[in-house]
C-alpha cells in the first residue's frame, strides 16, 4: 500500500525534546519556504507561540516570487510575529541576529532554537548564526537527526531535526515533496506526484512557464501526457524509446524545487486550501 505521509521515528524522538527544552529557551526561530509559507509551517511553532515568541524566516526567497513574499511579510507581521525573508546562500543576518541579541538575559547567554521542517534552510540558518560549519547540511530532508546545542556569539542555539505534522492532509504531505521538504519516492511515487505538480502549475500560468524553462510550450492535454512529454524532452526513455515516467516525474519534481524552472511562490496569505473547510 503507498504511504501518504512521510514521518521518520526521529522526527517523533526530536519533537518530544524540543518540548522538553522549549520552557528552557528565550526565543525560537522557525524557517520556512517563502515559495509556500503556510504549508511549511512547523506543527511545534504554534504550540510554542503560545509560552514563548516564535520569529519566522522565509528561506530561499530567490526561488519565491518577490512581491508575493513581501505579502507574506506583512501577513505574519500583522499578527504580531517578527519576519525576514532572506536568501540563505548568501547570509546578512545582521538585522535578524541584532534583534535577537537584544532580548539576551542579563545573567546569561541567549538561548535560542531553530525549527522547521524538512530542507527549508534550518542547518544553514544555524551555521551563519554560529559562523562555522558545524550542522549537517544538505538536500537529503532529514539529514539532521538529533537535537544539539552550539555556541553562537552571546547565544547558545539548539538545532533539530525537521519535524513533519503526520496528522495534516495527505495532500499537504503531496505538495511538501514538490519543494523537496518530503520524499517524494516514500510518499506516493513519483509519476504520481508529477502528474500533480503538473495539474497544479496547469491552473495558472505557473505552468507555461515551467515548460518555457525546456523550451516547451502547453497543449490541451492531460497531466499524464504533459509529463511524458518533459520525460521525453529529458531524454528519459527506455528500451523502445517509452518514457520512463517515474524517472520524467523525480526530474520534474527535482528541477522545480532547486529552482531550475524559475521563481514560484503556491499560495497566498489567508488562502483557504481545497482540503480545508469553510471557518
Amino acid at each position: 500500500m503507498t504511504r501518504t505521509v512521510w514521518y521518520p521515528g526521529h522526527m517523533a524522538r526530536g519533537l518530544r525534546k524540543l518540548r522538553e527544552l522549549s520552557e528552557k529557551l528565550d526565543l525560537l526561530v522557525e524557517v520556512r519556504d517563502a515559495r509556500a509559507p503556510g504549508l511549511t509551517g512547523s506543527p511545534f511553532s504554534e504550540q510554542v507561540s503560545r509560552f514563548r515568541p516564535v520569529w519566522i524566516v522565509l528561506s530561499k526567497k530567490d526561488l519565491a516570487v518577490d512581491e508575493a513574499t513581501e505579502r507574506w511579510l506583512s501577513f505574519f507581521r500583522e499578527k504580531g510575529s517578527r519576519a525576514w525573508a532572506l536568501d540563505l546562500r548568501r547570509g546578512n543576518l545582521d538585522p535578524l541576529m541584532r534583534a535577537a541579541l537584544r532580548m539576551r538575559p542579563v545573567h546569561r547567554e541567549l538561548r535560542l532554537a531553530v525549527i522547521g521542517i524538512p530542507n527549508v534552510g534550518k542547518s544553514m540558518l544555524l551555521n551563519d548564526m554560529i559562523g562555522k560549519n558545524s550542522a549537517p547540511v544538505g538536500g537529503i530532508p532529514g539529514i539532521t537527526r538529533g537535537v544539539s546545542w552550539y555556541k553562537g556569539k552571546g547565544c547558545l542555539i539548539v538545532d533539530s531535526p525537521g519535524i513533519v505534522d503526520p496528522k495534516s492532509h495527505r495532500e499537504v504531505h503531496r505538495r511538501l515533496a514538490w519543494l523537496g521538504s518530503s520524499k517524494s519516492d516514500v510518499i506516493g511515487g513519483y509519476e504520481s506526484l508529477g502528474e500533480g505538480l503538473v495539474e497544479f502549475l496547469g491552473g495558472s500560468s505557473m505552468l507555461d512557464r515551467a515548460l518555457e524553462a525546456w523550451g516547451m510550450e502547453r497543449k490541451e492535454e492531460t497531466a499524464s501526457a504533459t509529463l511524458e512529454r518533459i520525460g521525453s524532452r529529458l531524454g528519459c526513455l527506455v528500451r523502445g524509446g517509452e518514457v520512463n515516467m517515474d524517472l520524467a516525474g523525480r526530474r520534474f519534481i527535482e528541477s522545480f524545487s532547486t529552482g531550475k524552472l524559475g521563481r514560484f511562490t503556491l499560495e497566498e496569505p489567508g488562502e483557504l486550501q481545497p482540503w480545508e473547510e469553510e471557518p
